[in-house]
């Protein structure tokens, strides 16, 4: 590859698939940036690999940061937006030049992503008519984006974990009841995602009914089995494919915006 072209890539493990990848590709093709654009992966073990990645890539200027990095990558960047530090996570860094040497903020677009698919699947106008309560099944980086964007939509919240813990329940604790008082389910785990794509939470479905929302942040395949479980209960239900849509656009904006100019 040209040292000349302008570098962007993702660190996630294992990276068995990458949107990504196929989505800047195609980006550049079709806007014909090929020439002067690419687009790498680097599945990583641990997150120390970062530093190789920087150092052997100097034409590198913008990352993705996927599972399980989203939190472990903070103490590798030398600044944080204001959104990342308040959700705490990071899924997207610009890299630019500070004193003849790299430079590394961190931003999160999954949050922006998040909340804008989200409201493509509740009803349009007054959220707050619903009266939505909301379960958050994981407790990694994505889903304190999740929590971030639901906080600014005024919508309630637990986590749901293996592990009972504070403002949390664990999938134990879960009763149909607590479910059917949940109206909106958010699955932030990778259970269901390609090739294992059986796998799914462990909830009391027969909570789910005809007022409930699904959202799961897996997007391979488009419909999961947490959909599929929440449809036959009579809930609405969505994939996470439109989200990326959403944050990769806003990844390429930061990317190409000028580092004091962007807006926090």
């Amino acid at each position: 590859m040209p040292s000349s072209k302008n570098l962007l890539g993702l660190i996630g493990y294992p990276l068995t698939h990458s949107f990504s990848k196929k989505y800047f590709t195609q980006k550049f093709e079709n806007e014909g940036l090929a020439h002067a654009w690419a687009y790498e992966l680097w599945s990583i073990g641990s997150i120390e690999k970062l530093t190789e990645i920087l150092r052997g890539y100097p034409n590198l200027i913008g990352l993705n940061v996927t599972i399980p990095y989203k939190e472990s990558v903070m103490p590798y960047v030398h600044e944080l937006d204001i959104m990342a530090k308040e959700v705490g996570a990071v899924n997207c860094i610009k890299i630019t030049t500070k004193n003849g040497k790299q430079y590394l903020k961190g931003y999160n677009t999954d949050y922006y992503g998040f909340q804008k698919s989200l409201l493509g699947l509740l009803p349009e106008g007054d959220i707050s008519i619903l009266n939505l309560e909301a379960l958050i099944l994981g407790t990694g980086g994505a889903a304190k984006a999740v929590a971030y964007a639901l906080k600014m939509l005024d919508i309630p919240y637990k986590y749901v974990s293996r592990k009972a813990m504070d403002n949390g329940l664990s999938y134990a604790e879960l009763t149909a009841d607590i479910i059917n008082a949940h109206r909106l389910i958010i699955n932030t785990t990778p259970l269901g995602m390609s090739p294992n794509t059986e796998g799914y939470p462990l909830l009391p479905y027969e909570g789910i009914g005809n007022q409930h929302f699904l959202y799961d942040l897996v997007y391979n395949p488009e419909m999961t089995a947490f959909m599929k479980r929440g449809i036959a209960q009579g809930a609405k239900a969505k994939s996470g494919l439109d989200m990326l849509y959403f944050q990769a656009e806003k990844g390429w904006e930061i990317w190409n915006t000028p580092l004091e100019t962007i807006q926090k």
